[in-house]
């Protein structure tokens, strides 16, 4: 099972049919197909063998997009990293992931220049730049491209074999190398298409990052059934917009920030965004005021994606959600989950407990960590730190990260459902609430806000407001801090740990 055959099916059935539109390219099946045929033989002809790594270090671009599916088809291993990735941490990634082979573009040099020296496996003449710098110690990535269309000769490649290593975001502590096999990226294709209803005649639009691991959830479902794939360079909420109402855009996924973004847009209408079947919302909790404004203006396409790159998730069907909308859906199909205790015994419904689960799409371990994967998958479940508890029907309801949880004088608080308040105030655009240290509790609520528009309410006005309306006394802000924006990761999710840092640098812990 080698995922590029996918590409390569489809531009045999369907050579004509859009796959790719990026900034003015349109490019066929067939014509795509091309062009990462002629990458995959360059890789082949430098060297290149199955099972060797392969980074990338790039902003989203054509490139990367052949990059991950010539990989696919010669048994490679892809390793998108991030573009803020810098210094140090670059290099213990790099080193990590025993790349052999680099291609970024001319921005990056002055980073790479600096850590070459401290990149033991990486030959002199494998860095490769996508643009037309001509820095010295680099190689054209038109190099690569100068080989035949013919598909590639390779031997087999199996289904349990590697494709990518995906680095966490480091959102919860150092970055982990999260393996996905092609079986588990085939199944990826195959679930999130059946889920989300993607049809060839389907239109999927991606404006996030391409190096986070919803980028292959809306590649691999819109490429599984030969639809066209629309990919921007960045999100803006404008560009968004008008990708949807020029391009006939039928399915989108966005992290809340963005959403919250198109929401606030004067550009925003249902008559813009009338040919959207599908509008999921992914990488962090929705609050219920966002989700309650999205189906009221644009109705029937709202869908809720609840997982972890490590291979676990629930879906909530836009048909579920009127009856359901506190929810974040049920597992799909061949996919099962538990809540558990601190002792490792099942919940019943209404109590709280740990997410836990296993899917087809789980992965096998993290790269070389085999300590930390024997802590995360036991006995074949997936433990993903985050709490929450079903419903008698068996729908899941998120409460929030293990490591989010603020303990109050003994009392367990969790940070959503105090944002689900904050956010109600008309003056505020987002919320993120976090603890900090407390001589008389040991941790205290704090709000760190982003407001609609400047002076809309002063910090001691909307910490009144919010401990007023809260549903039990630990629940009651110590403050509140008005920010401009919050930090994010490449994928636009909060990172409440940068939040934390500056509270809890002297205390040594909860950073």
């Amino acid at each position: 099972m080698n995922i590029g055959s996918i590409l390569s099916r489809q531009a045999r059935y369907r050579p004509n049919h859009v796959a790719l539109v990026f900034d003015e390219e349109r490019l066929s099946y067939q014509a795509f197909n091309a062009r990462v045929n002629r990458l995959a033989n360059g890789l082949l002809a430098g060297g290149i063998a199955k099972g060797d790594k392969i980074a990338t270090i790039l902003p989203n671009c054509l490139e990367l997009l052949e990059i991950y599916w010539a990989v696919a088809k010669i048994g490679a291993v892809v390793v998108p990293l991030s573009p803020l990735l810098r210094g140090q941490g670059l290099t213990t990634l790099l080193n990590d992931s025993d790349t052999v082979l680099l291609v970024s573009n001319g921005a990056f040099v002055e980073i790479l220049d600096a850590i070459k020296a401290a990149l033991p496996a990486m030959a002199a003449d494998r860095y490769f730049l996508t643009d037309e710098s001509t820095a010295t110690g680099y190689r054209g990535y038109q190099e690569l491209m100068a080989s035949s269309a013919a598909e590639p000769a390779v031997g087999h490649i199996d289904a349990d074999d590697m494709y990518n290593i995906i680095y966490s975001s480091g959102t919860t502590g150092l970055p982990k190398g999260i393996v996905h096999t092609h079986f588990i990226r085939a199944m990826y294709g195959m679930s999130f298409a059946t889920s989300f209803r993607v049809l060839p005649e389907s239109v999927v639009l991606h404006t996030g990052s391409l190096v986070y691991n919803g980028a292959f959830l809306t590649m691999l479902m819109s490429f599984f059934v030969g639809a066209t794939y629309v990919v921007h360079r960045q999100f803006t909420p404008d560009a968004f917009i008008n990708a949807v109402a020029q391009e006939g855009v039928t399915h989108t996924m966005l992290v809340p920030a963005q959403i919250v973004a198109i929401l606030h847009d004067p550009a925003f209408s249902a008559a813009a965004l009338e040919s959207l079947e599908m509008l999921c919302t992914v990488g962090a909790p929705l609050h219920e005021t966002h989700k309650v404004a999205i189906n009221e203006r644009l109705p029937g396409r709202f869908y809720e994606l609840y997982g972890c790159t490590e291979g676990f998730g629930t879906i909530l069907d836009k048909h579920d959600y009127m009856a359901k909308p506190g929810s974040v859906g049920s597992p799909a199909p061949y996919y099962e989950m538990r809540i558990l205790n601190e002792q490792g015994a099942d919940l019943p419904a209404h109590e709280v407990g740990e997410i836990v689960g296993r899917s087809p799409i789980m992965m096998p371990g993290y790269y070389k960590q085999p300590e930390l994967t024997a802590a995360t998958l036991v006995d074949g479940w997936l433990h993903t730190g985050d709490l929450g508890y079903v419903d008698e029907a068996g729908f899941l309801y998120l409460v929030d990260r293990k490591k989010d949880m603020i303990i109050s004088g003994g009392v367990n608080v969790y940070p959503k459902d105090i944002e689900e308040i904050v956010v109600q105030h008309p003056s505020v655009r987002e919320a993120a609430v976090f603890g900090i240290p407390s001589a008389q509790w040991g941790e205290t609520p704090l709000a760190a806000v982003i407001l609609t528009q400047a002076n809309g309410v002063t910090a001691a006005e909307l910490r009144a407001w919010v401990n007023q309306r809260v549903a039990a006394r630990y629940q009651r802000l110590h403050d509140v801090v008005i920010l401009d924006e919050f930090p994010r990761s490449v994928i636009g999710k909060t990172l409440k740990r940068v939040l934390r840092e500056p509270y809890w640098a002297e205390q040594g812990k909860r950073i």
